[in-house]
């Protein structure tokens, strides 16, 4: 029977989501797709929500039949409504929402404007707020909610004052949220990255960028996509049951020295 005992794991890992409805916001690349990739190997039905019609397209030929991309804005709450009706019409209730969509550009203090600032908010705090509490209505018992927060919501980071802000109250959302969602049965917790070599990413940074930003962590390296998904999976299933109000850190330890 030993023989067979890490197989039976590797199942139970594979086979976690099998049955489960899942909503993934900026879902079409980065992050959002890593993780929609991992949710539908390990069985669950996912839509992905995001701007872009050819980055969605793109991405449900690459995810398969198991998947469905609605375009739309979390800052626009009629976009919303729309992603939301799709869910309903096609599979009746909701078990997973990862509120991932997220929007962040420096500008130092001294040159931050009212525009840059209400940019940001509107997709990270508006458009989370909104993408969780208009999903309510198809969600249950045992259903997961996950937020994406990030290392600066901790830390800080130079020039990313309204970045940094408004993942600190993506990470308060949680713990509000777990209380106002007490005897519902429905789970709330964050999912904070570090630096992850998304296309996005690499692009804007470079092979140097990267080395700099990997080189900040223990790890000495920047996350893989694919390793946030990873823990987005154990957040979206039942072997994460007794959390709420936590935040998991994926940042090579970058936040937690």
């Amino acid at each position: 029977m030993a023989v067979f005992e890490p197989l039976q794991r590797k199942m139970h890992v594979m086979n976690r989501l099998i049955g489960k409805t899942a909503v993934i916001t900026g879902g079409a690349t980065g992050i959002g797709r890593a993780a929609a990739k991992r949710f539908i190997e390990e069985g669950a039905f996912v839509f992905i929500f995001g701007r872009r019609q050819e980055a969605l397209d793109t991405a449900v030929a690459d995810l398969g039949p198991n998947a469905r991309a609605v375009k739309g804005s979390v800052s626009d709450e009629a976009d919303l409504d729309q992603l939301y009706a799709a869910v309903k019409a096609e599979r009746g209730s909701l078990d997973i929402v990862f509120a991932n969509a997220g929007a962040g550009s420096p500008l130092p203090l001294g040159k931050i404007t009212a525009a840059h600032i209400d940019e940001t908010f509107d997709t990270n705090v508006k458009g989370t707020i909104f993408t969780v509490q208009k999903a309510l209505p198809l969600m249950g018992k045992g259903a997961s909610i996950i937020l994406t927060g990030s290392s600066a919501g901790t830390t800080g980071a130079p020039g990313f004052t309204a970045y940094s802000a408004s993942k600190a109250a993506v990470r308060n959302l949680a713990r509000t949220w777990a209380e106002d969602l007490k005897g519902t049965g429905i789970r709330v917790n964050v999912l904070s990255p570090g630096a992850t070599a998304t296309e996005l990413a690499k692009a804007a940074l470079g092979e140097e960028g990267q080395k700099a930003y990997g080189a900040m962590t223990p790890l000495q390296r920047m996350a893989d996509p694919s390793e946030i998904a990873a823990a987005a999976a154990f957040l979206a299933s039942s072997d994460s049951s007794f959390m709420t109000a936590s935040e998991v850190a994926v940042d090579g330890g970058l936040a937690q020295l």
